[in-house]
């Protein structure tokens, strides 16, 4: 995890400007560089780093002998780095996985390069010699990438919107700042002035088709076809292998545990691989909640199965509601669920940097998307049309869970891994028959649980325990997060601002309270950028007025069972 920002043709001093790429320092704590570009005075790389790969080398703008006229700047990590060198014979010059990014390029171009990437990515790619620059983001968006590119060819790139909406340009504010779409790489021109012109944008991978960089993966062909104990075998294999090859840190490893299934089989396969390869530590688990809420419960029954060393934090709410709008800054949106959600995560992984070692940190999102397991799948008319829903939460990940994830832990300068999200794990779970995959006897993700029964890595409680929406499990069961904060908000908003509330943003209006409290906060830090936000997250199939799986028919609570 680190941060990257450049600017590309810009007409005001680089020193000023380079004061904007001080807005996301959280995310690379270790260190800071600023470079300008030989032969374009006007462009240059600012870059924060989180070392956790390669402490010695890793500092960036990457650049290497071999290719003098490459650039490189990266966030996140590329899991099949060794295997992509053994398989082409690339020759590195540091430990740092990112460099087989440059010896992809200058083999096969973008295209290849953007395709046989296994893992998280976002990344700028200058070529002087061919005056091209390259934007790519990986499938799901797991790590962020904004830009801005103006009518005369000025381009900002930056890991979160906060570092390019104060810059100067042509003596106005840049405005059309916008989240690099996932899964796509563009290429640009370069001009002479140091100015860009887009040339096309280009979807590399969408989630349901295998990806390129499995002929050169660790795992062997599956055995092919539908029956049940084989899909069961292929969705053990896979899982583990996602969170095996994630294990590549120089730093200390940890794993958010809210007691759920997809965090609770996270933490249980990591511990075991980290006993296979024999790491020395012991792994540590984070839980955070009121006291004796679902979610700090069901953790330490899981913490105690695995044997992992494991921290409660204590969610108080005076604290949770302070940290409402450091909260929002860090999301850059003011979507309702994902702010609740967002206010556990963000404290505690406060909790994680400053009171343990842990850097690296597993958790189970993308899971929910992937496996059907919001409550309101119950309620698809078919397994088609649940199996369409899926992907469609997959596409849009990076507005809601992913970008939850990211800035949360980023904001305190951790790394997340979300094996859920692995390339091979999803395109093979979203290749099989719709009708697998559908909440099963009252249970959602009954396939993914099913998979894992045999296994004895989870207690059964807490492989077959319902759904708790996050926000909502690390609140005491007489009283929901969402009712605490708004009932707080019903004391800040009036009644006669909520009325007006289309007229002064007609843009995805907010309809209560709580919504309006988020959108104030939001428009202080980033006025007129609501279209960041393309609508709000709400379930399907179900007449919901607010996002919360409490207020759902179907909700039955782990203490009402």
């Amino acid at each position: 995890m680190c941060g990257i920002w450049a600017l590309f043709g810009s007409d005001e001093c680089l020193s000023v400007q380079c004061l904007s790429a001080m807005k996301i320092a959280h995310r690379g704590p270790d260190a800071f560089r600023f470079e300008n570009v030989n032969g374009f005075t006007n462009c240059c790389f600012g870059f924060h780093r989180l070392a956790v790969v390669d402490q010695l080398y890793g500092m960036q703008p990457i650049r290497v002998k071999k290719f003098p006229y490459l650039w490189l700047c990266y966030n996140g990590e590329i899991y099949n780095f060794k295997q992509l060198q053994k398989q082409f014979g690339f020759e590195y010059q540091t430990l740092v996985d990112g460099e087989v990014i440059l010896h992809l390029y200058n083999r096969g171009g973008i295209e290849q390069t953007a395709s046989m990437l296994d893992g998280v990515f976002a990344f700028i790619l200058l070529d002087t010699a061919n005056r091209k620059v390259f934007l790519a983001r990986d499938t799901y968006g797991v790590r962020p990438l904004f830009k801005v590119l103006t009518d005369d060819g000025f381009l900002g790139v930056c890991s979160e919107a906060k570092g390019l909406i104060n810059l100067k340009h042509s003596t106005s504010l840049c405005s059309k700042v916008e989240p690099f779409l996932p899964g796509h790489y563009e290429v640009l021109d370069l001009k002479p002035s140091g100015k860009v012109a887009s040339v096309e944008l280009v979807k590399f991978h969408s989630c349901k088709d295998e990806p390129l960089h499995v002929a050169c993966d660790t795992v062997e062909a599956l055995p092919p076809g539908f029956d049940l104990e084989t899909v069961k075998s292929n969705i053990r294999i896979l899982f583990e292998n996602a969170v095996r090859k994630r294990l590549m840190a120089h730093r200390r490893i940890g794993c958010l545990l809210s007691g759920g299934l997809d965090s609770s089989l996270v933490a249980a396969v990591l511990l075991k691989l980290m006993k296979e390869i024999n790491i020395s530590y012991p792994l540590q688990t984070f839980a955070i909640g009121m006291e004796n809420s679902p979610d700090l419960l069901a953790a330490k029954k899981v913490a105690a199965h695995i044997g992992s060393e494991h921290h409660e934090v204590i969610l108080n709410t005076e604290e949770g509601i302070q940290a409402i709008e450091e909260v929002i800054f860090s999301l850059e949106t003011y979507d309702i669920t994902t702010i609740r959600a967002s206010i556990g995560m963000y404290l505690v992984s406060k909790y994680i940097r400053k009171k343990t070692d842990s850097v690296v940190i597993f958790s189970g999102e993308g899971s929910d998307e992937l496996t059907q397991g919001y409550i309101y799948f119950h309620k698809a008319p078919s397994p088609e049309e649940a199996a369409e829903e899926s992907e469609r939460l997959l596409k849009e990940l990076y507005l809601f869970d992913v970008l939850r994830a990211d800035r949360t832990t980023a904001a305190h300068g951790l790394e997340l891994r979300v094996p859920f999200l692995d390339h091979r794990f999803t395109s093979y779970y979203l290749s099989l028959p719709a009708e697998l995959r559908i909440p099963k006897n009252g249970i959602e993700k009954y396939l993914l649980r099913l998979s894992f029964e045999d296994s004895n890595l989870l207690p059964k409680e807490i492989l077959w325990r319902p759904k708790e929406a996050f926000s909502d499990g690390m609140a005491s069961v007489k009283k929901s997060w969402f009712s605490i904060l708004q009932d707080y908000i019903d004391q800040q908003v009036d009644d006669l601002l909520l009325e007006k509330a289309a007229e002064k943003y007609p843009f995805n209006p907010p309809k209560t309270k709580e919504s309006y409290y988020y959108r104030q906060i939001f428009e202080k830090h980033y006025s007129g950028r609501s279209s960041w936000l393309p609508h709000y997250w709400m379930p399907r199939w179900v007449k919901a007025t607010d996002p919360s799986a409490r207020t759902l028919k179907h909700y039955k609570s782990a203490t009402q069972e």
